[in-house]
């Protein structure tokens, strides 16, 4: 069994060992090592069509991250309340939502979109002002952030639920002794305990929407995100510069992660020490 665990380690991660130590070749090409170089890295940052498809996958990845965190936890709130049939629907949704691949996503959203531009364009155009060029509804930034939005919401919604479920109760109730308003009681006591996980899960929805191609594939439209442009360029043929722009993508998902999981353990710990806190007092 050692041996298989190994085995299996290397297999994952000894790639991507490559990937990053050919990414400082000095070399023109990517399979033939001529010494340690940083100037790849300076080249892709300096290539303008690097740097419009990063400012797109930065715009795609902000944006849905953000949407993904609100609406996530306001339904993970909401869910919380449900009991009996119709929350395990929407419990079996969420995972259903995770589970699915992501080509069949890209797909079924590109179709419904597709759809939906089919039915609306024609009416935008007759209640058009006439003489004027109407509104015509395409793929582009607003559809990649809506898929995306859709796709990640389904982890801020574990995330905050399972935080939700962690939360001191006894302070909402306090509160509500008070004679605090369910806004005050959300803005003072709910929040505060469950921001770690939504920042969590917007760092996670960030990181999967920033390095998410496959959805990004279909619906996208004329913009180029940075997995898109790094796919194009391997079609061309591998270079150090893509070797580079990977390294650095990984570097950027690799630092949200752990972030997220510092976040979390942290808010664990701190729980722990408040419950060994109270039970020493009692």
């Amino acid at each position: 069994m050692r041996f298989y665990s190994i085995a299996v380690y290397l297999f994952l991660y000894v790639p991507i060992g490559i990937i990053i130590l050919f990414s400082f070749n000095s070399g023109r090409h990517a399979s033939d090592f001529q010494g340690l170089s940083l100037k790849w890295y300076g080249k892709a940052l300096s290539n303008p069509f690097v740097l419009e498809a990063l400012t797109s996958s930065l715009i795609i990845a902000f944006s849905a991250a953000l949407l993904s965190s609100i609406m996530g936890t306001t339904a993970a709130l909401a869910l919380q309340r449900m009991k009996g049939p119709v929350k395990a629907l929407f419990d079996g949704l969420i995972y259903v939502s995770i589970m699915i691949p992501g080509i069949v996503i890209g797909i079924a959203t590109l179709i419904a979109l597709v759809t939906v531009f089919d039915l609306m364009n024609p009416l935008l155009a007759s209640l058009w002002p006439e003489g004027e060029k109407p509104l015509r509804l395409s793929l582009g930034y607003a559809s990649v952030i809506a898929a995306h939005t859709l796709f990640t919401m389904s982890l801020v919604i574990l995330l905050v639920r399972a935080r939700i479920e962690g939360m001191d109760r006894s302070l909402i109730e306090a509160s509500q002794d008070l004679y605090a308003t369910p806004a005050q009681t959300f803005r003072l006591i709910t929040l505060p305990q469950i921001f770690p996980a939504i920042l969590a899960g917007f760092l996670l929805s960030f990181t999967f929407s920033f390095d998410d191609f496959i959805i990004s594939f279909f619906v996208a439209g004329p913009n180029t995100t940075l997995p898109i442009y790094v796919f194009s360029s391997i079609r061309r043929g591998i270079t150090p510069e893509v070797n580079a722009i990977g390294t650095m993508v990984l570097g950027v998902s690799l630092f949200l992660l752990v972030a997220v999981q510092l976040l979390l353990r942290s808010k664990n710990k701190q729980k722990t020490n408040i419950v060994a806190s109270n039970s020493s007092g009692e």
